[in-house]
């Protein structure tokens, strides 16, 4: 709103509505929930009076937002393509192009016998390209795009592909000939991203999702038919549960798999009989998890099986296609306390483990042979810390591994592993414009002592021309849920902050996977606390150890690390020079309460049923951001969100902010953006996506004090 006599913006104020929710005995006031309500033009007029105060208070740093985009820009080659993967008789690729929003998808004939991708140059035509979607074309006229399935039948005679232009991704799938280039008339509408072929390419499967937003269904549609006639598969009635589905890389099986944070159930089919009935490959049991792939084994179809049963890490073995119980299964990896296994894929020749070693995600390959499985070794890569990862076989033929490698000061690199001769071939690094020089940056990791005594590991990069341990301004970055694990990656945005004598660094705390299933497990349901006091703590440590200090120290975290950034604020709001909340999920008790919403039920194996359980109840309202907010002195706080996320609805950062003003002293230093056209990731085209980074790094780099210019030009 504005001051009409002095003309300055002002910060606006909720109107007060209070509704009473009870429960367990407890009553909270809630003055901010009519908030809800997207379609009310009190909502929508609240949530313009946020933006237009955000950018009232942030008109200051518009020649930064500008220089620090433009230094994204100048970086990037923006003409580029990606490095193509074989599919059965061509290769497949993504490219850009400059001034371009979005890629484009393409393919190219494959000669028979050739398994070395193709060099290809970044603004050169290639020859006998065809370019299967243009999502710019796809995206014209639209505030927002996403392109969420893409996949070819076997023969690579017909495309599906879906998208979404709304943000709430629920995608449209389209059928696209590729011998003729039209469009089949097939449209299937408010499916979830992904979509499986039949070996014959005559159905497709898709999942739906309810109005809780959980996957519950499969279908199973024939091409050429309305989707109105097509089938229900299968449908999981329990609210804990999601479902997927997919093909394994031999195409030999259709693979439905139901899951829950902590459970988890396969049925597998013939994928040359669609229409046939899927088979339950164990059957669920309350805490185990397991996931399968087809491989041939000493000449025979066997199933490979990664699991939890007896295993805290995880398992992996080997059984019959008719296997009914994991007790069936001869091990070939054994759990062990110090190695995390996280996935596997198979090849005609090879098997690939995902796995987590000494806090970093590597890869471990093994020989199939025709005697059996071969031992295999990690591979092995000269930086300390690093990231590998195996980004599973695009044809059951191939011959080499595809590798996805970076560490904080190695840009996205990828590689092939040829397990006959051990040797790793580049096959492209991403590049960085402007004489980026790794050697400029450094990298270290150090451990913070929790409370509790448990140590928790810290990533930290910086410009070699910032003093070590010398008091610098500094971003902490902290997340810890779901077992996500946050991994060396090279960014060339974040380069706009290191190059101004920022550090950067990221707490690895508890909640997230990084140091195994047991790292996991602390820092979830009843010891949810340990994730947040482990980020205070080692925001301590970073200020004990000089590398910052209060008054130059920023949080960021996004969606539950968006709680994060709203549970320390009110626990440590003192440690901080500011925060930065991305799609915060800052009303975490008053979302769980409710089956009704998004996700909820299936939310309640992480944080706990305070519907029906007091205990929990307790424990949440204890930390849940909304109803914490003190009378005190907080730190400046820039929360973002988007109006059509569906994983963590704008109204949880709305009325956090309204909460707020309306409690915290010196208000006026917390602001609040909403994209009115976006979802949970955001901005969705290129250019828009790093005008967003650019905002909220020129706000880090005002309220951290760092300098406004760079260290070297761009």
């Amino acid at each position: 709103m504005t001051d009409s006599t002095t003309d300055i913006v002002v910060s606006p104020v909720a109107a007060k509505r209070p509704v009473e929710r009870t429960h367990h005995g407890d009553t909270f006031v809630d003055n901010y929930e009519w908030l809800r309500d997207k379609e009310s033009p009190d909502t929508i007029a609240y949530l313009e009076a946020e933006n237009a105060y955000t950018k009232a208070q942030t008109t200051h740093l518009a020649d930064l937002r500008a220089t620090i985009f433009d230094e994204i820009k100048s970086r990037t080659q923006e003409t580029d393509l990606s490095v193509p993967q074989r599919r059965g008789d061509h290769w497949y690729y993504s490219r850009t192009l400059e001034g371009k929003q979005y890629p484009l998808m393409c393919r190219t004939q494959a000669d028979s016998d050739d398994w070395t991708p193709p060099v290809l140059t970044s603004g050169v035509d290639v020859p006998g390209e065809v370019v299967l979607v243009d999502s710019n074309q796809l995206a014209d006229g639209q505030d927002f795009f996403s392109l969420g399935a893409f996949t070819v039948t076997t023969g690579g005679d017909v495309l599906a592909y879906s998208t979404d232009v709304v943000g709430d991704e629920r995608y449209t799938i389209r059928f696209k000939d590729l011998r003729t280039g039209e469009l089949h008339p097939d449209e299937i509408p408010n499916t979830l991203h992904g979509a499986t072929w039949s070996l014959d390419g005559t159905h497709i499967f898709y999942s739906t999702v309810n109005d809780a937003w959980r996957p519950d269904k499969i279908w199973r549609h024939e091409l050429g038919t309305p989707s109105s006639d097509d089938v229900l598969v299968y449908e999981e009635t329990d609210d804990r549960f999601g479902t997927t589905i997919g093909r394994t890389t031999s195409d030999r099986l259709l693979v439905l798999s139901c899951g829950s944070k902590i459970t988890s159930e396969v049925r597998i089919l013939d994928a040359a009989d669609p229409t046939g009935e899927f088979r339950v490959v164990v059957p669920r049991r309350t805490g185990v998890e397991y996931e399968v792939d087809h491989a041939v084994v000493a000449g025979a179809d066997r199933l490979l099986v990664l699991h939890n049963s007896g295993a805290e890490n995880f398992t992996l073995g080997v059984g019959d296609l008719t296997l009914a119980s994991l007790d069936e299964l001869e091990t070939v990896i054994a759990g062990n306390d110090d190695v995390r296994l996280t996935g596997v894929d198979a090849s005609a020749t090879t098997l690939v483990v995902n796995l987590r070693e000494d806090g970093l995600a590597q890869v471990r390959v093994l020989a199939l042979t025709d005697s059996g499985i071969g031992a295999g070794n990690n591979i092995a890569f000269d930086e300390e810390l690093f990231e590998a990862a195996a980004s599973g076989f695009s044809d059951w033929r191939q011959p080499f591994v595809r590798l996805s490698y970076a560490s904080w000061v190695t840009p996205n690199t990828v590689y092939d592993f040829d397990p006959a001769t051990q040797e790793l071939h580049l096959r492209k690094r991403q590049p960085v414009l402007g004489g980026y020089d790794p050697a400029d940056y450094v990298q270290t990791r150090e451990w913070a002592t929790a409370r509790d005594g448990a140590r928790v590991p810290v990533s930290i990069v910086r410009h070699k021309s910032v003093t070590d341990h010398g008091e610098a301004p500094t971003l902490l970055y902290g997340y810890g849920s779901y077992e996500i694990s946050y991994d060396p990656f090279m960014s060339i945005a974040r380069l706009s902050l290191l190059d101004r004598g920022m550090v950067f660094a990221l707490a690895h705390i508890r909640g997230g996977g990084e140091m195994g299933r047991q790292w996991y497990e602390q820092g979830k349901l009843l010891r949810k606390k340990t994730t947040f006091t482990d980020y205070i703590d080692v925001a301590q440590h970073l200020i004990d150890q000089r590398w910052t200090t209060r008054a130059r120290l920023v949080g960021l975290g996004g969606s539950a690390g968006g709680l994060l950034m709203g549970a320390v604020a009110n626990m440590a709001p003192d440690l901080f020079a500011g925060i930065v909340a991305q799609v915060p999920f800052v009303d975490a008790l008053t979302t769980i309460l409710d089956p009704s919403l998004p996700l909820t039920v299936i939310e309640w194996d992480e944080w706990g049923d305070p519907l029906h359980d007091a205990e929990v109840y307790a424990y949440m309202k204890s930390y849940t951001p909304y109803e914490n907010i003190e009378p005190a002195h907080y730190p400046p706080i820039y929360a973002l969100t988007s109006i059509n996320d569906t994983r963590v609805f704008y109204v949880e950062p709305a009325k956090w902010v309204a909460q707020l003003r309306a409690t915290v002293l010196d208000h006026s230093k917390v602001i609040f953006k909403c994209e009115m056209s976006a979802g949970h990731g955001g901005a969705s085209g290129r250019y828009d996506a790093w005008r967003e980074i650019a905002d909220y790094y020129a706000w880090i780099v005002d309220v951290s004090g760092a300098r406004q210019e760079a260290v070297r030009s761009t």
